[in-house]
């Protein structure tokens, strides 16, 4: 039973948590390996129990709920279902610690949730907390967080409820140092430092001992202003017939741990792949001096004298080797042409239309990124060619459709290496139902993570030709409002550019107007030639995010191919026009490789 509350404990030594779970328990019970490991806790709370009590038996003082995937947007858990894992596997944590005769605590687990993009992340968590505090729960672990989203709010919810609450803010970083949606973890670290009601940070998972030992070497533990907590994985993990091990050196990973503590680091424990045989050698090599315990009032005087670290404020859209960039800066109208890159490696046509629209004026092109998930020659390595050889600033898309967050970042770099500083992010169109057997997609984050993820490089090493980042805003959506919210979320996350959708009906021009009213961002106004009855239809049916108005499609029934161009002239330059007022550039996109008609819009779009 406790005799110390955890601040007290903390004053006089760091406070050693336990392994994982979910891998120890598969190592120890391969008899349970495909199912879930949460709902362990309602089908054989035993097991769950068992391994509560190893990692206990090895000197694990505070001990976390089997409840880290526990949530409603996970699989196989409904609202019921959640309630019934986390009291359970309260309760069973709380039963294996009732034997213990020693100092013990009991945290409530709680991973990242993966949400639609209008729900809220503080609302959900708190739902979770609320079910944790109905059980008297009074310390919170969010671990493996890859953002910052909803941890705030969600932490001085629970300090409201309970002002006693410990509560724990733990990221995933990768040995880069970035979390699986693209965020800095130095910068989260930075951020979490203010958030008052949070009573330690720190990091967990996806990197070994030695890689979060460098990362705390360069965070200035000493004065931070909180408690510093540390869980990492055993070392590198292998895959072998589709099971991932972790090599067994619990010496390594105790030295390593050992060397955090001596740093200031007050919680310690493992994540995957470590077992209590790790924490059993850990809690021995704490034995050594000189390992003190920090008080509550040490941490507080700390937040006096607390080192921001990362303040590198780089702003793309100041940026003088972006001309782009620099002309929307100084209030000028932009214009910008989209391009579709061949399907064939033959480019002279492409090479030839960017030169054009190049001595015609246009500001950049655009290149899209395999549109309609069709392989196209590589948007990236096209803009590389054409800044090299023409000199016309290039906007490459990049999805989130065909590469990870790995993928992502190499590119980045060839990009800057090469003098391309403006990009498009768009998460992609899926790929056709009869392709996916053969084609598989990522979409392991959508293109506000990945705006974020490029601002946090920006940041980080592209200080010197930092990246201005763009995203897509589709006006003819149905609920606009959704795309309002998505919009200020990808704003929030480094977009200083939006590109809509062409504007085509009159609810297009409404919207657009509405973005402009409430989204503080340039907007660059779609314009998308339709040239015959057949393409309008097909727009309107069959392109994603298009509406074209009836009036139009109507106006194109019967008409020639020449009179067909002259109504998509006419028709564009109306619409250049109309929504004048309520942008910062305009943003043709070339139909079936009609630069004439592009090239003869361009010249009216000047006059206005």
């Amino acid at each position: 039973m406790n005799t110390l509350n955890i601040l007290e404990y903390l004053a006089e030594q760091p406070l050693v948590f336990d392994g994982a779970m979910g891998t120890y328990l598969a190592e120890k019970y391969p008899q349970y390996r495909e199912e879930i490991c949460e709902t362990l806790n309602l089908t054989h709370p035993e097991v769950v129990r068992e391994v509560h009590r190893s990692y206990l038996d090895a000197g694990a003082v505070a001990i976390k709920t089997n409840t880290f995937g526990v949530n409603p947007y996970a699989m196989s858990f409904d609202s019921e279902r959640v309630r019934q894992c986390i009291t359970q596997g309260v309760r069973i944590a709380r039963d294996a610690m009732e034997e213990a005769v020693d100092t013990h605590f009991l945290f409530a687990d709680i991973g990242p949730v993966k949400l639609p993009d209008d729900s809220s992340a503080a609302q959900v968590y708190c739902q979770l907390a609320d079910l944790f505090l109905e059980m008297d729960v009074q310390n919170f672990l969010f671990e493996t967080m890859d953002a910052p989203d909803g941890l705030e709010e969600v932490s001085r919810y629970i300090k409201e409820q309970n002002p006693e609450a410990f509560i724990v803010i733990s990221y995933g970083v990768s040995p880069e140092g970035f979390t699986r949606s693209g965020c800095y973890g130095r910068s989260l670290y930075q951020q979490t430092l203010q958030m008052d009601a949070v009573d330690a940070v720190g990091f967990n998972c996806i990197s070994g001992p030695k890689h979060l030992l460098d990362m705390v070497r360069k965070l200035s533990v000493s004065n931070a202003g909180k408690y510093i907590s540390i869980m990492p994985n055993a070392g590198y993990p292998t895959v072998i017939g589709n099971r991932t091990y972790f090599g067994e050196n619990h010496h390594y990973f105790a030295s390593t741990m050992y060397e955090l503590a001596k740093l200031g680091v007050s919680l310690l424990g493992g994540c995957c792949g470590t077992g209590p045989e790790d924490i059993r050698a850990m809690k021995q090599s704490l034995q050594q001096p000189p390992v003190h315990g920090r008080s509550l009032r040490l941490v507080e005087s700390m937040r006096q004298t607390m080192d921001t670290g990362v303040t590198d404020q780089t702003d793309p859209m100041n940026n003088s080797r972006n001309a782009f960039a620099m002309k929307l800066q100084a209030g000028k109208k932009v214009l910008v042409v989209e391009l579709d890159p061949p399907v064939e490696p033959e480019i002279d046509f492409f090479m030839e239309g960017a030169a054009r629209y190049q001595q015609a004026g246009v500001d950049a092109i655009d290149i899209a990124d395999c549109p309609i998930a069709k392989a196209r020659i590589d948007s990236s390595i096209l803009a590389c060619k054409v800044m090299r050889e023409i000199g016309l600033t290039t906007i490459p898309h990049m999805t989130c459709r065909d590469r990870n967050i790995n993928a992502t970042k190499a590119l980045l770099l060839g990009l800057n290496v090469e003098g391309v500083n403006n990009v498009l992010t768009v998460t992609g169109d899926p790929v056709p139902a009869a392709e996916r057997g053969n084609v598989k997609t990522m979409f392991s984050y959508n293109s506000a993570v990945l705006a974020n993820h490029i601002r946090t490089l920006d940041q980080q090493i592209f200080t010197k030709n930092p990246f201005l980042v763009s995203g897509a805003l589709n006006v003819n959506a149905v609920q606009f409002d959704s795309q309002l919210i998505h919009a200020k979320r990808k704003i929030e996350n480094g977009v200083s550019v939006l590109f809509t959708q062409p504007v085509l009906t009159r609810k297009a021009l409404d919207n657009l107007k509405r973005a402009r009213e409430e989204l503080d961002v340039k907007i660059l106004g779609g314009i998308m030639p339709v040239v015959s009855y057949r393409n309008a239809c097909f727009m309107n049916s069959e392109m994603a995010g298009i509406d074209v108005d009836a009036r139009i499609i109507e106006a194109y029934r019967d008409k020639s191919r020449e009179e067909g161009e002259d109504l998509a002239w006419e028709i564009s330059t109306r619409v250049a026009r109309e929504i004048s007022p309520y942008v910062d550039g305009y943003y043709l996109i070339t139909p079936f490789k009609r630069v004439e008609l592009i090239l003869r819009i361009i010249e009216s779009i000047r006059c206005i």
